[in-house]
Order: structure tokens, then sequence, then C-alpha cells
């Protein structure tokens, strides 16, 4: 690996967290561009190996992955940098959309805006389910996995996190079974396992991530209890970064049903426009937190001013969401050869892959029937947790605009950025009319 000066990195990772639009698979396109083909300061193989260890977390895979390659270049601080520059300048814009959001939504000009924006961001979910199944779901089993996936949470309202546990134990058996269907092959390339840490060394790691991430929390349920608002982002947000699997699409599925049904934070179509907007942003999609999180604490702002509730809101939720990343990676990244190749864990992981891909399609449908009807509703009878709109609510503006981005995205592959400007133009405009 070709050694790099600090400063070097430094500009490309600030370069990376000002352009990494486009989602995961776009900002993971860019860092291959910029960092194996341009510069060549990792090989194709240690790319791919960081990025495989990577999707087997929780949390942001890209966010992740950039703070992987940091740490291979310039260990713990270079870690530090890469992952803190992926995410900090899309968390500053994130915060002052929010903050403009509270003070001038009610502006035609805004909602049409939005009203836009949540139109395109129907295609783009779409679209991930598409292009994660094509890749996923190569065997009947798999596509079984993800229908069970799909019936599960739209059907019955089946927690998130045990879907993934579900999925994980039928991969593991899997493993034994059909290991043709859920083991990937071994790359005979790879590198030999490195050696172990030293257990100082994990233990400083541990108890360091630990005090960073655990030591707030606790501050607020001492101070504040259960039931603040600081105190139920800080819970919600850091079991979030624990159980959330399968990259910020499924994520938003989760963080969709606790946060505007459970604790009632948001708005239905406001969680949309806040995805609409996290689209717009530079760095991770799962940035849509600080907007969650800032809108929260906005409305329950207690003896502080509203704005400066918010911005606490925003960072409490931001912080306790990614400090573990930062831990998973610094306590994993030694073993990435080892876990890499492990037949279970490459099985698990297969298995997962399928029943996200239900997931998102239930997240896509969430969306779709929110977005394009006014009137949506819950019925439930007979064990099931169905969502039903009033067909006499269809938005025909929201339809032609859904339809026009999906056809540019997914037909015509006109890039993104582009999609989004256009929508938001024609929402402006039918608002206007």
């Amino acid at each position: 690996m070709t050694a790099v000066p600090f400063s070097d990195a430094l500009r490309v990772w600030l370069k990376i967290g000002l352009i990494s639009f486009g989602g995961p698979a776009g900002q993971i396109a860019l860092m291959h561009r910029l960092i194996v083909e341009e510069r060549g300061w990792i090989s194709e193989q240690r790319f791919l190996h960081a990025l495989n260890f990577c999707m087997l977390l929780p949390g942001p895979e890209a966010q992740q992955l950039a703070t992987y390659i940091g740490w291979m270049l310039h260990k713990t601080w270079g870690g530090i940098v890469a992952g803190v520059l992926f995410i900090l300048p899309g968390f500053v814009l994130m915060v002052a959309i929010a903050w403009a959001y509270v003070a001038m939504g009610d502006l035609a000009w805004m909602q049409g805006l939005l009203f836009g924006l949540q139109c395109a961001t129907l295609a783009i979910v779409v679209q991930a389910v598409l292009k994660v199944g094509q890749k996923a779901l190569r065997h009947p089993l798999l596509w079984g996995i993800a229908g069970l996936a799909f019936v599960g949470i739209f059907a019955f309202g089946v927690p998130f996190p045990l879907i993934i546990l579900g999925a994980a134990a039928l991969g593991l058996i899997g493993a034994r079974v059909l290991p043709q269907v859920f083991a990937r092959p071994l790359d005979a390339s790879a590198a030999a396992a490195p050696l172990a840490p030293a257990p100082s060394w994990t233990l400083r790691v541990l108890l360091s991530g630990a005090a960073l991430w655990g030591l707030p929390v606790l501050a607020l349920v001492l101070t504040l209890g259960v039931g603040h608002v600081f105190t139920d982002q800080a819970l919600f947000f850091s079991k979030m970064a624990v159980v959330t699997f399968g990259g910020a699409y499924a994520v938003l599925a989760y963080m969709t049903q606790q946060a505007v049904e459970r604790y009632g934070w948001l708005a239905p179509g406001e969680m949309v426009q806040g995805l609409a907007l996290a689209e717009t942003t530079p760095g991770p999609l799962i940035l849509v937190l600080t907007y969650v999180g800032f809108l929260a604490a906005y409305r329950a702002p207690g003896l502080l001013d509203p704005g400066v509730s918010g911005l606490i809101g925003a960072t409490l939720s931001t912080w306790v969401t990614f400090v573990p990343c930062f831990l998973w990676i610094f306590l994993g990244a030694p073993y990435i050869e080892r876990l890499r190749d492990h037949p279970g864990l490459s099985a698990a992981l297969t298995a997962i892959t399928a029943a996200v891909v239900g997931v998102i399609l239930n997240l896509s449908l969430w969306f779709a029937l929110h977005v394009l009807f006014d009137e949506v509703h819950r019925w439930q009878g007979y064990g099931l947790r169905l969502v039903v709109p009033d067909p006499g609510s269809l938005d025909l503006a929201a339809l032609l605009i859904g339809a026009a981005a999906m056809l540019a995205l997914i037909r015509y592959r006109i890039g993104l950025m582009k999609v989004l400007l256009a929508c938001g133009v024609a929402g402006v405009v039918f608002a206007l009319a």
C-alpha cells in the first residue's frame, strides 16, 4: 500500500464529503474512483475487503467504508478524520434545511418544492428495490425470504430487528443444507489473515467508544428522565445504531415506524420530505435523522429557545448514531480477513440481503401511499395491520410527477440531481398555479 501524506488524504476526504451525492452506491463508487483508480492509495482487493466487512455491520456502509480506509491509511486519526468529514458537510446542510423548513414551511413555494422532491423520492426508492433485487435475489429461495420479510413488516408489523435475526438464522441453516445457494466462494487471492490485535488495544477502543457513546445517554437519563425528548432521542437512535442492518433504505423503514407512529415526532408526509431533502445533500442518506432530531426537539423545547432545542436534538441524534460506527470499525478492522471468508457469516449476509429487499419494498409502498393519496388509514383485524388509502384522495399532480421521475431515472437513466431539480421545479409550478 502506497504511503500517503496526511495532508493529501485530508483534502481528498473533504472533497468526498462535499460531493458524495447519490446514496451509498454513488458514494462507494466515488471513493473507488478517487482512492483506488486515480491515486492508487489502496488496491482493488483491499477496497473490496473493506467493503465486504462494512456490509456486515449495522449503520451506513459508505461512511463506515470511509472510516475503514482512513484507518488503513493513517490508523486511528485517519479513520476519525475520514469518517467525520464524510458526515460533517451533510450534517450542516441538513440542520440549515430543517431550520428553513420550520421558518418557511408554510410558504407556498417551499411547500411546492418539498412536494416535488417527495414525488421524486418515490422513484428513487423504487429504483433501489430494482437494483438491490437484481443483485441479491439470484435463487427462488432468496425470493422467498424477501417475500416473507415484506409480508411480515407490511401486513403484520413485525419489527425490523426480528426480521433481520430471522433471516440470519435462515442463512446459517442454509450454509449447511444448501451451501451452493447461501455461501459465497472463497477468494483465493485474498491476503493472509492478520494477527489478532493486542488485548490492551481492543480494551482501550471498547472503553473509549462506550464512554463517548454511553455517558451522554446515561447523563440524560439521570438528569432529564425517560420521556424527555432529548432522552428519548438518545435512547432510540442508540438502539437504531445497533439493530439497523441493511443500508440506509432499510433503516428508514424502522426509523419511520418509530419516529412517526410511536413517538409522533413527525407527520408521515414530513418524513417523506425529509428523505427527499437528504437526497439533495452530500453524505449518508441516513442523515435524515438530523432533520428528524431537529424537528422533534424544536417542537418540544421546554424552557429552551426552539431553535437551540432543535440544534441540540439534531446534534444529539447524529452523535449517538455515528459514534457506534467508528467503534465497529476500530474494533473489527484488525479482523477483516478472518471475518471476510467465514462461511457462516457469508451465508447470514446473503439471507439478510434478501430480507432487506422485502423491507425496501415495504418502504417504497409506504412512501407511495402517503405521497399519492391525501388520506391513508390503518386497518387492523385478523392479526393484520394494513395501510389502506382512500381512492378518492388520489393526488393527480403527485402521480404525474412521480411517474415522470420513474421514467427519467429507470428508463432513461437521467442523473439523480437533474431529476430532483426538475421535480422540485414542477412542484413549485403546481403549487403556484
